[in-house]
């Protein structure tokens, strides 16, 4: 009787010891527990620690609840601007109902990942390129948005999304090369003009100053001979002092000249007269000063000869002489 007692006890408890490791289960720290009875969803979820189901009839689902970090592929498109670009992101998500999670998508991982993709494409499509390169803050909260929406109703909160990398086309590199390039050499043409105007401005101060005191300029020009003589170079600097270039320019300026003295008047011989047609030039002559008034040259010239006969063409071309 005795035998048969502690038979039966050992049996109830090595059916009782196979009953509790067959329900039970240990749900983590980060874990929570969502229960099916005969496929009914159980109103309790089922926190950290040691917990005990129904074997065979309850099913017990643990559903993660850390921050999950998502890559997204990246993504081809074309911005407002008609550029191509490929972009590609992250996603940080946590589920907040373990229930709605379980039940309502059948992944909901799968469906985030989807979800980001085709929101990524639709941010780049309304987006510039300059705002995808510069202005990504409001861009990655824009694509949180778009997002969280429907993860909302998965039990699933968006904790944040970044756009990690924006791929260009190399001409459009290229280009921006040159627009970066120019930008910076307008920039420093216009620093350079600045300078050369604030530095004109002092020198001119400087020059007044210098010109009231002569010895300043020596002064100055020792201190350059010092500069240039600091330097292991092979130039030499000769000092040339201003008095000297003062003294050479005033050596430049011409001489005045003393007036020529008056000639004596005399007479003068008038230029015999040339008939037309004749081929013999006459002698030119010097006139002398002062001439000889218009009245008196008038009855030498009456006097004279002609020099040689007048030569007439006929009707038919040809020369005739006439005395």
């Amino acid at each position: 009787m005795v035998e048969e007692l502690v038979a039966a006890g050992v049996t109830l408890a090595s059916a009782g010891a196979v009953y509790v490791m067959a329900a039970a289960r240990v749900v983590k720290q980060y874990e929570r527990g969502v229960v099916f009875r005969l496929g009914k969803l159980r109103p309790e979820v089922r926190g950290p620690g040691f917990t005990l189901i129904v074997p065979g009839i309850d099913k017990l689902r643990k559903v993660n609840m850390q921050i999950v970090t998502m890559p997204v592929p990246a993504q081809e498109g074309i911005t407002r601007d008609n550029v191509t670009v490929r972009v590609d992101a992250v996603v940080y998500f946590k589920v907040t109902a373990p229930a709605e999670a379980v039940v309502r998508v059948e992944d909901y991982r799968f469906a985030v990942a989807q979800m980001a993709q085709t929101s990524l494409r639709s941010i780049i499509g309304k987006s510039e390129l300059d705002d995808l390169l510069s202005n990504r803050e409001t861009l990655n909260q824009g694509l949180e948005l778009m997002i969280d929406s429907p993860a909302v109703e998965w039990g699933v909160t968006i904790d944040r999304v970044e756009i990690k990398d924006v791929s260009l086309p190399e001409t459009m590199k290229r280009s921006m090369a040159r627009q970066a390039e120019a930008d910076r050499e307008r920039r420093a043409r216009v620093i350079n003009a600045d300078a050369e105007l604030q530095a004109s401005k002092k020198l001119a101060e400087a020059a007044k100053e210098m010109s009231e005191q002569p010895a300043a300029l020596q002064l100055r020009l020792l201190q350059t001979v010092v500069a240039v003589a600091a330097e292991k170079n092979s130039t030499l600097v000769l000092p040339f002092p201003v008095e000297l270039l003062r003294f050479l320019e005033k050596a430049q300026q011409p001489v005045p000249q003393m007036p020529a003295p008056a000639q004596q008047p005399g007479p003068q011989m008038p230029a015999p007269a040339q008939q037309p047609g004749s081929q013999m030039p006459a002698p030119a002559l010097q006139p002398l000063q002062p001439s000889v008034p218009q009245s008196a040259q008038q009855p030498v010239q009456e006097q004279l000869p002609p020099l040689a006969p007048r030569l007439e063409p006929d009707s038919e071309g040809s020369v005739s002489r006439q005395d």
